[in-house]
């Protein structure tokens, strides 16, 4: 360059004039060229940063194209700023360090170092918009793709420091890849982690396991809520206390949890809850009981057809029905049995396509269980919680109209009502 080679003779020629000894002379041309060159490099960033790429997001923005808008939100080609200063100093380094042929070809590999880092560095950002733009499509909207793209990273992460390990030492790249062969083990030692989260990564994906969004319960690590985030790493689960919870990827393939995903897309959510009925309170209907209880319309065709094949049953048999133990008869807990079936067949926001039945369970210190086992048309969890506190309201209110009585453990009151009826007698 013929003006940097007059600026050294200038530059030169004024150092001499000041009285400096014509062996200290280069030494300060150095000096004054480098300053020079550290001046021009900050020009060349701030004209490129405040025009240059200033001017292509306002053309990006402004293009019939809504795609490369994304760029401009994101500032991805605020990186390239850093390309023009090195341009610069890879330009004007031969000319300056023309007389220390031992510095210059350091500076230079510096400066195409430096160079690969910053054109990494944008591929970088270009790579980030990619994976936004990815996963706000309906295809990748519940996909892992930040694993994917965490690998893309390290695997560049790689190469980037090879390519610059190369340029700087002079050694062919082919070089540095035989020297990572042999330290294969201690890579993976180190990246252990990592290479365990891609293979989980890899079978979640590929087996539908775990989705962004989906509901998932993991006791093991106290986690029960919605996955916001999977990564190559980690798992993170905000739990319904709005805590969050991290989990490491590769638990979702070793360990077990359940996933309600599918409780979510049937469209049902099960109520599978008993209420316990104190067995002194179960008993045979007598013919008082049987005519109140054919007066409760959801049982009433229930009643008197059982009740009629009971009767044509006791007579084939000449059982004498006087005394209500002989022969077959109905009980108040088998009525109330079928009264929960019915009340649940009749109920609006139960599905009637899935399963449904009352049964009774084994009984238990705490009295009979009587379980309902349903599904509600809801899967939102507060709708479903108000469905079912409204089912057993209805029920715990109706058990007296069938002689029957809710169990549950003695409290104060109960001691007092017996502390009285004691004095009494």
């Amino acid at each position: 360059m013929d003006w940097i080679n007059f600026l050294e003779e200038h530059t030169e020629l004024l150092i001499s004039n000041l009285g400096v000894s014509e062996h200290w002379v280069v030494y300060f041309r150095l000096l004054v060229l480098i300053i020079l060159l550290i001046i021009l490099s900050s020009l060349a960033f701030l004209i490129a940063k405040r025009v240059f790429i200033y001017y292509l997001y306002k053309v990006l923005k402004k293009s019939s194209f809504t795609w490369d808008d994304l760029f401009a939100d994101t500032r991805a080609f605020n990186k390239l700023a850093h390309i023009a200063p090195a341009v610069i100093v890879r330009l004007m380094a031969p000319a300056i360090f023309s007389d220390f042929e031992q510095i210059l070809p350091f500076v230079i590999r510096l400066t195409d170092a430096y160079l690969i880092i910053v054109s990494m560095a944008v591929f970088f950002s270009i790579l980030k918009v990619g994976e936004y733009t990815l996963s706000q499509h309906p295809a990748f909207k519940d996909k892992p793709l930040t694993s994917y793209f965490q690998l893309i990273r390290i695997l560049l992460y790689v190469v980037t420091i090879i390519l610059v390990l190369s340029v700087i030492l002079g050694k062919s790249p082919i070089y540095f890849l035989s020297a990572f062969g042999a330290m294969t083990a201690i890579l993976l030692l180190v990246f252990k982690d990592t290479i365990l989260g891609l293979v989980a990564s890899v079978q979640m994906s590929s087996n539908d396991m775990v989705r962004v969004g989906d509901w998932v319960e993991m006791p093991k690590f106290n986690a029960d809520g919605d996955v916001i985030d999977i990564n190559l790493n980690t798992v993170k689960v905000q739990n319904w206390d709005k805590t969050i919870t991290t989990i490491p990827t590769y638990y979702f393939i070793t360990d077990s949890f359940k996933n309600w995903r599918g409780m979510q897309q049937s469209g049902g959510r099960r109520i599978k809850r008993a209420i316990f009925i104190d067995a002194h309170s179960v008993k045979l209907v007598d013919a008082e009981m049987r005519e109140k209880l054919k007066k409760i319309q959801l049982i009433s065709n229930y009643v008197k057809n059982r009740q009629k094949e009971i009767e044509e049953f006791n007579t084939q048999h000449n059982i004498d029905t006087s005394v209500l133990i002989n022969g077959r008869q109905l009980t108040n807990l088998g009525v109330f049995r079928k009264y929960i079936e019915s009340y649940l067949k009749s109920h609006p926001k139960i599905r009637q396509d899935m399963t449904l039945m009352v049964r009774q369970l084994a009984s238990e210190n705490k009295g009979i269980p009587m379980e309902i086992y349903c599904f509600t048309k809801t899967t939102a969890w507060v709708e479903y919680e108000s469905i079912q506190s409204d089912i057993f309201d209805h029920l715990y209110s109706t058990a007296t109209f069938f002689d029957i009585e809710i169990f549950q453990e003695p409290g104060g009151k109960d001691f007092s009502i017996a502390f009285d009826r004691n004095n009494v007698t």
